[in-house]
């Protein structure tokens, strides 16, 4: 059942345990003070709520992490009229506050509300069911037909469920990954043609194992194969960056991977946390990829001409995608990517574009610095839509079928720190609206839209998937 905490429970909360005296009360005495001066007015005198949220409901709706709180804190909610403090607190100042909230959060021991059973939304209510579970961080899912679904983890497990039914066994024989820091095995695709030829693609961190290293050079690899008596066999590399490009940073590695109507493959390969390669034509890193399906470079690629450019690149100046989609109806290529603080983006990708990063950006570094003054350039590309603060956009995709209608070529964006899938509708290349559809489930690391019509959401924290579909009237 779908547990709600509302304000008056978390009151009947407070008063019970200040009669009971079950645990230790919050000792943070000078986070107390600081939050009673700073932050009472809005969150409450006994933090259950009042003009802003509860800060006692285990329920943080933009990043339950220490270092995202303080963050918050500093930089600001601006556009949910959460002002910033950096001027006001200093760093030590709002670690105290942080400290007594959650001593608070632990005295008074509410329960972080579960998975929802029903969602309510401006055209549908939607019963939510538990797809899979038992899985560890899973990253992306596909269909190979209307009985099978695949389920990749990042620590390097491709998983099968069937009818319903996840398999113990994870498929046998895939690739070793790297799994550290953000690598790991990523996304999986299904070849257009699966059912003539069977091939799967995945997108993983490949590292460059050495004798004597301790921190192996790493890069976003691509392979297909095909699965044969519950065993990845017949493995092909599609995609490998030049051995020099190789980086021992282990964040920003992309990816996904998405067939266009020609069957063309397209995939990203995040910045790997160096910024200015990705303005580098040198460089796979902070670049859209585009390939044929057998790893040969199409001939009309916008730079296979050019000597000192990769002949892969497709656009250039992306700093971490990790959604990509085509639209349905246009076969146009739709990409999310992460921005730092602030400025995710989601963009129209052209061929040959240069979408600016880090040259032009509507985020800061992640102590509050500035990256650059412009926010926009001549020759770099405009996001469709950006979301300041991020949210930590992920996985993407478009609404298809029949089950939801209204929803027909709608965008479904997942963000992992804000825990939600929010639904876009878009006409002419533009934004009307954005809703909300799901929240606080846990960080969504994919959204797609199955065979069936149903909307399937791969979460993190809890390691499970959801099945939305339109309840009947």
């Amino acid at each position: 059942m779908k547990i709600v905490f509302t304000t008056a429970i978390v009151v009947i909360v407070l008063l019970a345990h200040s009669i009971s005296q079950a645990a230790a009360e919050p000792k943070s005495s000078a986070g107390r003070d600081l939050y009673t001066q700073y932050c009472s007015s809005c969150h409450g005198l006994n933090l259950q709520g009042g003009n802003a949220k509860s800060l006692v409901d285990k329920v943080w709706q933009f990043g339950d992490s220490r270092r995202q709180i303080i963050k918050n804190t500093k930089f600001g909610l601006p556009h949910l009229g959460m002002p910033a403090y950096e001027k006001t607190l200093t760093d030590l100042q709002i670690t105290q506050i942080l400290d007594y909230l959650k001593e608070a959060e632990s005295y008074y021991a509410v329960v972080k509300p579960g998975t929802p059973d029903q969602l309510k939304t401006l055209d549908y209510n939607i019963n939510v069911e538990i797809f899979a579970s038992g899985l560890e961080v899973p990253w992306s899912i596909d269909f190979p037909d209307s009985r099978s679904v695949l389920i990749t983890e990042r620590p390097g497990r491709l998983r099968l469920v069937t009818d319903g039914k996840l398999d113990a066994r994870p498929i046998a024989n895939t690739p070793k990954v790297l799994n550290e820091g953000q690598g790991g095995l990523m996304d999986v695709a299904i070849n257009p043609e699966y059912a003539q030829n069977g091939w799967i693609y995945l997108a993983y961190s490949h590292a460059l194992e050495k004798s004597g290293q301790k921190r192996p050079p790493a890069m976003t690899r691509i392979v297909r194969g095909r699965i044969k008596d519950h065993t990845w066999t017949d493995q092909q590399v599609i995609y490998e960056a030049p051995h020099d490009t190789y980086r021992t940073t282990r964040i920003h590695y992309g990816c996904r991977i998405v067939f266009d109507r020609d069957g063309t493959l397209y995939f990203g390969i995040g910045d790997r946390g160096i910024m200015q390669q990705a303005q580098q034509f040198d460089l796979p890193n902070g670049k859209i990829h585009r390939i044929n399906r057998d790893g040969t470079v199409p001939k009309d690629n916008p730079f296979v001409k050019k000597s000192e450019a990769l002949p892969t690149i497709y656009t250039y100046g992306n700093r971490n995608p990790q959604g990509l989609a085509i639209h349905p109806a246009t076969g146009q290529l739709w990409q999310t990517e992460h921005g730092p603080l602030g400025g995710d983006e989601l963009n129209l990708m052209l061929p040959g574009v240069n979408y600016g990063w880090p040259v032009i950006t509507y985020g800061k570094n992640y102590n509050g610095t500035i990256i650059s003054e412009l926010e926009e350039k001549s020759g770099m590309a405009q996001p469709i839509w950006y979301w300041t603060p991020s949210i930590a956009v992920c996985g993407l995709d478009f609404c298809r079928g029949e089950m939801f209608k209204k929803w027909k070529n709608h965008l479904l964006v997942g963000a992992l720190k804000y825990e939600q899938v929010s639904l876009l509708d878009i006409k002419d290349n533009r934004v009307l609206h954005e809703e909300v559809i799901l929240k606080n489930a846990g960080r969504v690391r994919d959204v797609a839209c199955g065979p069936d019509g149903a909307i399937y959401v791969v979460l993190n924290s809890p390691d499970i998937v959801l099945r939305l579909t339109p309840m009947q009237k």
